[in-house]
């Protein structure tokens, strides 16, 4: 906080959407602006998705032009939307510098029709380092971090179609979209907090989800800090040898070193950790993976999420078939793990994360090799 607001002393803030509410108050005062205005802004930013000064009604026009003087708005733009025969949303986002992330709204219905859960899967990064070979956003590569006020506003801007389509708010957000979340450690995290606070969206953190390819040292770096959101491990092979195939992470971080940081966070927080694992067709579904995975469960308390893959175009993984799912179900519950079953949503759309973005040109960056 302290070299942010000497940031704010001695330059011109670039966006005012990188700030928090404590250093929208630190730029007020450096402003000559009353305190409160800086709760002002930050509703109108986070609550209502302000895109201009001028849409902040209750700020006047001499204060909403000097703060235009110090800081531009920069705000996301609708690029495309899809919408899929299940209800799913995705939404393609254009950024300041051209580059584009998705986000996608997951609607769950009561049998009368009612909306009950209204999820937003947000997007961390443009582009993703670590090139899992079934990730359609691996193949686009790394192109820059998104800053946690891109970020929250994909979920401000999904919250209010929310709103207007179904009469109520969004009720959980998943770090599952575009990057890897704890790559991009200190914008997700701030992100958060902006998100779970009471004059923006103000979730509870426990129907928040961060999902992880299972970088350990920022694993424990939560469990130090005490974050109380959910952790999701994207773990999709339950043997260092077949994970090695897949995903690149793995030869440098190895299902060792993602125990040791499990269970150091575990006994930090006493929270349950969930397993996410795609279920790819004679792959990672066989009797041994299902014995193997279940072993992995009984490292700390924690459940597995077998997730339905959306097959991705030029990807050799495909979809496990319905006779193999329940086999391996089975074979899971019969070795003692708790198991869910996630179908697939948006098959008529582009629902692979990162599909919809590399269609419509989105610049390749580096990446980790996964071959």
């Amino acid at each position: 906080m302290v070299g942010y607001a000497h940031q704010l002393e001695t330059t011109r803030v670039t966006d005012l959407k990188t700030l928090n509410l404590q250093e929208l108050e630190v730029l007020c005062r450096d402003l000559g602006i009353e305190k409160f205005r800086a709760v002002q802004l930050f509703e109108w930013m986070y609550r209502r998705g302000a895109d201009s000064y001028d849409a902040m009604t209750n700020i006047s026009k001499d204060l909403r032009a000097r703060l235009a003087e110090a800081a531009e708005l920069r705000p996301l733009v609708v690029a495309d939307r899809q919408v899929s025969k299940d209800g799913t949303s995705k939404y393609l986002f254009r950024l300041h510098d051209g580059n584009r992330v998705e986000a996608v709204l997951i609607p769950e219905f009561f049998d009368d029709g009612v909306a009950d859960r209204l999820t937003v899967c947000v997007s961390s990064q443009v582009g993703c380092m670590f090139g899992c070979a079934f990730c359609a956003t691996g193949r686009m590569g790394f192109i820059r971090n998104l800053s946690a006020g891109e970020i929250a506003e994909q979920v401000v801007r999904i919250n209010l179609d929310a709103e207007a389509a179904y009469g109520k708010r969004i009720t959980n957000i998943v770090y599952m979209g575009m990057g890897e979340p704890l790559h991009n450690y200190q914008q997700v995290m701030r992100s958060i907090d902006i998100l779970t606070h009471p004059k923006s969206i103000g979730l509870s953190p426990k129907r928040v989800t961060v999902s992880s390819v299972g970088l350990a040292k920022q694993i424990r770096q939560l469990a130090d800090e005490g974050r109380t959101f959910r952790l999701a491990i994207s773990l999709h092979a339950p043997s260092d040898v077949k994970r090695n195939r897949i995903m690149p992470i793995n030869t440098s971080l190895d299902l060792g070193a993602l125990k040791d940081a499990v269970r150091h966070y575990f006994a930090k927080t006493k929270l349950d950790v969930t397993y996410e694992y795609l279920l790819f067709q004679e792959f990672n579904d066989s009797a041994e993976d299902a014995k193997q995975l279940a072993a992995i469960t009984k490292w700390v308390p924690s459940k597995v999420n077998v997730i339905m893959y959306n097959n991705v175009a030029g990807v050799e993984l495909k979809r496990a078939g319905e006779d193999r799912l329940n086999a391996f179900l089975r074979e899971l519950t019969r070795a003692g793990a708790r198991a869910t079953v996630r179908r697939s949503r948006g098959d008529d759309i582009d629902a692979g994360c990162g599909q919809l973005a590399i269609r419509e040109g989105q610049p390749r960056g580096k990446s980790l090799s996964a071959s």
